[in-house]
């Protein structure tokens, strides 16, 4: 790794490596990738694709970055675009299949993981993800977007979300409340809240 990770926000050492990128050094966007696709992976999940559908998504706003990387003028704003970008080509996957945007078919629904996942996430963890979908699509987005951010960049998240700078904040202590409120509620939760 190119950065000292603890200490700046993922949108600037997205920037960094993608600068780097522009500036010649080729390897830079393998550590993009891997920096950035959990993030974009579940922000297309959050519109309701399913994980062939968010892959393909993916995919197709890591292609258009390298198509347009020379027209981002400022690599601060790459997380942001890619964001935009998948957000963007999710909403025209949905419509292409007849969906409204945020509403998730019951057929795509991860109810139980495979086998390989189910040796690994526990059923605390399979209550939990029960609760995340009960909350509203803005909460689990802006909910999916910070949990991989060690230091979110609000910036960034605002202009993904077409949120309010000032009430990323507040939006994120209500969606974590109502989250606990309903697994404290779950008799069947033991999880320590």
């Amino acid at each position: 790794m190119h950065t000292d990770t603890t200490s700046e926000s993922l949108a600037t050492r997205a920037a960094k490596a993608f600068a780097a990128y522009r500036g010649g050094d080729l390897h830079r966007m393998d550590e993009l990738v891997d920096m950035l696709s959990p993030l974009l992976w579940h922000t297309a999940r959050g519109q309701g694709l399913s994980q062939t559908g968010a892959q393909d998504v993916v995919q197709t706003a890591w292609l258009r970055l390298v198509e347009n990387a020379d027209r981002i003028n400022e690599p601060q704003a790459v997380m942001g675009w890619l964001l935009v970008t998948v957000r963007r080509e999710s909403w025209r996957v949905v419509k292409d299949s007849g969906r409204v945007a945020g509403e998730v078919p019951a057929e795509i629904v991860d109810k139980a993981p495979g086998p390989a996942a189910m040796a690994v996430v526990s059923e605390q963890n399979g209550a939990l993800w029960d609760h995340f979908r009960q909350l509203t699509p803005r909460c689990q987005a802006l909910l999916r977007v910070i949990a991989f951010s060690d230091k979110p960049d609000y910036a960034a998240i605002s202009e993904a979300l077409g949120m309010p700078l000032g009430s990323i904040g507040p939006t994120r202590g209500r969606c974590l409340a109502k989250l606990r409120e309903s697994l404290t509620a779950d008799p069947t939760w033991e999880g320590a809240l």
